[in-house]
C-alpha cells in the first residue's frame, strides 16, 4: 500500500457525514433512520437522530402511528410520535446553550419543509446531506432565505 493511500484522511465533509451515518443508527424510526450534527469551525456543536421525545415510548413499542393510519412518506409530519433528526440536533443546542447561528447542518436526509423553517430560523447557512427528500417547498423556501444546500 502507498504510504499516501495509508495516510489519507477524509475531507471534513466526509468526516461529519460518517460521524451522521453513525448518530442515525441512534434512531429509534421504524420507517427510516436519520441522523444530524451542527458543525461550526469544524467542531461539532449538538447531534440529533429521529425519534420520540426523552421520556415517551419508542415506536418499536408502539409501533409506527403513520404506518397505522397509511400516511405516506413527506406528509402530514405532525401524524408522528417522532421528532425529526433535525429538529433534535438544535432543540439540544438550544437546552445546553449553544448557539446555531453561523453553523452548518449535516444530515442523511435532505430537510422537510418543517426542519427548513427551523434552520432558516436557528441560524443555520448551509447544510450538507446524503439523500435527497421529496419536498420542493423546503427546497424553495431554503434556496430564497439563502441557505446552501449540497449533496455529498
Amino acid at each position: 500500500m502507498k504510504p499516501e493511500t495509508r495516510n489519507a484522511r477524509p475531507s471534513w465533509d466526509q468526516y461529519f457525514m460518517d460521524i451522521v451515518e453513525l448518530v442515525s443508527r441512534r434512531s429509534t424510526c421504524l420507517r427510516r433512520k436519520v441522523g444530524a450534527i451542527l458543525v461550526r469551525d469544524k467542531r461539532i456543536l449538538a447531534t440529533g437522530y429521529n425519534g420520540p421525545p426523552a421520556g415517551i415510548a419508542h415506536c418499536s413499542e408502539t409501533g409506527c402511528l403513520r404506518d397505522k393510519l397509511k400516511v405516506p412518506s413527506g406528509e402530514r409530519h405532525e401524524l408522528c410520535r417522532g421528532l425529526h433528526a433535525e429538529q433534535n440536533a438544535i432543540i439540544q443546542a438550544a437546552l445546553y446553550g449553544v448557539s446555531t447561528k453561523g453553523s452548518t447542518l449535516y444530515c442523511t436526509t435532505h430537510p422537510c419543509i418543517i426542519c427548513a423553517k427551523m434552520i432558516i430560523n436557528s441560524g443555520i447557512e448551509s447544510f450538507v446531506y446524503r439523500e435527497s427528500y421529496r419536498d420542493t417547498l423546503a427546497v424553495e423556501m431554503l434556496r430564497e432565505a439563502g441557505i446552501e444546500g449540497r449533496s455529498l
